[in-house]
């Protein structure tokens, strides 16, 4: 199994990145996803280069600004998937982001791993967008 990290300081309140991540329906800070629908404690979407993909929300800790979730259903079946999200304040004004994902078969790792620094690109802009508004 491959374990994937990324960490990241923001310049905004954990408490303003929080608003984005734990809406589990918003998609607009992850450029391969136009849509996203809830079904139950599913989130479904289409993602470019990956087709349809049904993600289980497994924790949604508003107060410990924790999220994790696991794929379910992918076009390529896994045999694991999970991945956590999590929110630290450093102060007011920036926070600590970490986004873990274990993914097996590791073939998938690289992939997985590109999906996720796009989104953190993603996710800056909107958060900082967000707080401009």
């Amino acid at each position: 199994m491959k374990i994937l990290k990324e960490e990241i300081i923001f310049n905004c309140a954990a408490e303003s990145l929080w608003d984005i991540l734990s809406d589990v329906s918003r998609c607009d800070w992850v450029p391969t996803i136009d849509q996203m629908t809830l079904e139950g404690d599913c989130r479904v979407f289409e993602m470019e280069g990956m087709g349809k993909v049904k993600e289980q929300i497994l924790l949604l800790d508003n107060d410990a600004m924790r999220l994790q979730y696991s794929a379910i259903e992918t076009r390529t079946p896994l045999d694991h998937h999970l991945a956590t999200m999590q929110i630290s304040s450093i102060d007011a004004d920036s926070c600590k982001f970490l986004w873990t994902t274990e993914i097996e078969p590791e073939i998938f790792a690289d992939a997985i791993h590109q999906g996720m620094l796009i989104s953190i690109d993603g996710l800056k802009t909107v958060s900082y967008t967000h707080l401009t508004l």
